[in-house]
């Protein structure tokens, strides 16, 4: 039997506004957008981590439920495939980091030292982080990244610095090619060797400092790669890091 609209004297007498299902479904969407919001950060934290030590042909869909405990189901209701998972992840990889290192370097004029900065922190972070450094190792030359907030944010900073006249730069794409290896080549090299080295807690603050000068190095020969001669660029790669300085959390995903 249809539902018949009670007369108005009726309503009056409650003295109550009735709830239509939008308004009640309103009331409740908060709640629903944290839990959704929720079981993604954990879809994308599992996901991360087992790329990181299985390599995306290495990882399934089920795997990743698996571990960040989500019915399989459940999935498709925030990724439509693997790969879409995998894109999100590496965009907050590359876009997210990219938003990070325009914060830590929003007070600095000099563009030699914002590229100094930028190299020093992805090193530091890296290693702090290693799960983060070996996805960065995988996918720091694939297009994806090369196009998207790094890369399009290394050649914004190369072009700020070649119409300041700070950099002299013969060919952007193979300058961000070189620069990008050279980062990578040093991440790859100092994880392994955060892994070999991880035995007592001397050995861990000696290997601390070792890694803190090793990104200046690694930024000094960046710069160099800019145009600027050895003891400018030695210079700039000694200067602190902003107060602001600070490794983000995966949370942040």
């Amino acid at each position: 039997m249809p539902d018949v609209p009670a007369p108005r004297s009726s309503r009056r007498q409650t003295g109550k506004t009735p709830i239509t299902r939008r308004e009640s479904m309103a009331g409740r969407s908060p709640r629903l957008a944290r839990r959704k919001h929720e079981t993604r950060v954990r879809l994308l934290e599992a996901a991360f981590r087992l790329v990181a030590q299985n390599g995306i042909d290495g990882v399934t869909i089920n795997d990743i439920t698996s571990a960040a405990d989500v019915g399989f189901g459940s999935f498709y209701n925030h990724f439509d495939s693997k790969e879409g998972i995998l894109a999100a992840l590496v965009e907050w990889l590359f876009e997210e980091f990219a938003s990070t290192l325009d914060r830590l370097s929003s007070g600095l004029s000099d563009p030699a030292e914002v590229i100094a900065v930028s190299v020093r922190h992805t090193l530091l972070r890296a290693c702090r982080e290693p799960v983060w450094g070996q996805m960065l190792i995988r996918e720091g030359l694939s297009t994806r990244a090369l196009s998207r907030g790094l890369g399009q944010r290394l050649l914004r900073d190369i072009d700020r610095g070649i119409s300041e006249k700070r950099f002299r730069v013969a060919d952007k794409f193979l300058c961000v090619l070189s620069v990008v290896g050279i980062v990578l080549a040093g991440i790859a090299s100092e994880l392994d060797l955060t892994i070999s080295s991880k035995r007592t807690a001397r050995a861990r603050k000696v290997l601390r400092s070792s890694t803190e000068r090793f990104a200046d190095r690694t930024a000094v020969v960046v710069l160099q790669a800019f145009g600027l001669d050895r003891l400018d660029a030695e210079k700039i790669a000694k200067r602190p890091l902003p107060a602001a300085f600070q490794a983000p959390q995966a949370e942040t995903i």
